[in-house]
């Protein structure tokens, strides 16, 4: 506990010390003795919450010490010691009744640490740039999944094309006109010139599949690594799709 810099820890512990009797049984025990001898339990939870994500940004390991020790305090004041009693109306051995209290304890100082953390955390506010970029990660994904399917998946070649074929198609086929005009659309939108003609050629949207050096010289893009930029354009181009549209403008195709 000395690294959370907690003011007279070692003294702490030696008053711990000489306030318990060694000797006594804990029905003679007087309240602030019960409480002085489970103070180390509450630091054990304490422990055990700073380590957590649970308490992370929320409460500080001397925040949790306090919750935890009003929690052991009241635990205190609700002690029934006649359950420490057997049938017989004699005292249960110091061990069981040890037990007892540490049970009865540890779940009303662990109630009081989260109870603190929940009524903290409702007030927690989250910035709203965070809360966006929570809300659109998931459904980039699932852009970038539904574009790079469509254009760089026809870039991808099977070594065994014997054993791909064998592979029966399930999914239900989409309109392909229809899918095509509405790509079309969004291309227009979103990219410049060079790169919509990549892609429109690429893919064959209303024409043909070109291949890139086919591309390159309709485009006019000259020089001996001319393909190379027509595969940099498609990337660039199927990139820029998936930064500017909306999860709901291809929701239903996904």
């Amino acid at each position: 506990m000395k690294k959370y810099n907690i003011l007279n820890y070692i003294r702490y512990k030696e008053d711990l010390k000489t306030v318990i009797p060694e000797d006594k049984n804990y029905q003679d025990y007087t309240r602030n003795e019960i409480i002085c001898k489970f103070l180390p339990l509450v630091e054990a939870m304490a422990r055990k919450f700073s380590t957590s994500q649970q308490a992370s940004g929320i409460l500080t390991i001397m925040d949790l010490l306090q919750q935890g020790s009003e929690g052991l305090v009241k635990a205190v004041d609700r002690l029934e010691w006649e359950k420490m009693k057997d049938e017989k109306g004699n005292w249960k051995p110091q061990k069981e009744i040890e037990q007892t209290l540490k049970s009865f304890f540890s779940k009303r100082i662990k109630g009081a640490i989260r109870r603190q953390i929940d009524k903290l955390r409702g007030n927690i506010r989250i910035p709203e740039h965070q809360l966006n970029h929570m809300r659109n990660s998931k459904d980039k994904k699932m852009v970038e999944m539904f574009f790079n399917s469509i254009f760089l998946s026809i870039d991808v070649k099977v070594n065994d094309e014997n054993l791909f074929n064998e592979i029966p198609d399930k999914s239900e086929p989409y309109n392909i006109q229809f899918m095509n005009i509405y790509l079309k659309g969004l291309m227009t939108k979103y990219l410049n010139e060079n790169e919509y003609e990549v892609l429109r050629l690429s893919y064959g949207l209303d024409c043909e599949p070109h291949t890139a050096k086919e591309i390159a010289n309709k485009l006019k893009i000259k020089g001996i690594g001319n393909y190379v930029r027509i595969s940099e354009l498609k990337k660039q181009a199927v990139q820029t799709l998936i930064n500017n549209v909306d999860h709901s403008q291809v929701l239903d195709y996904l």
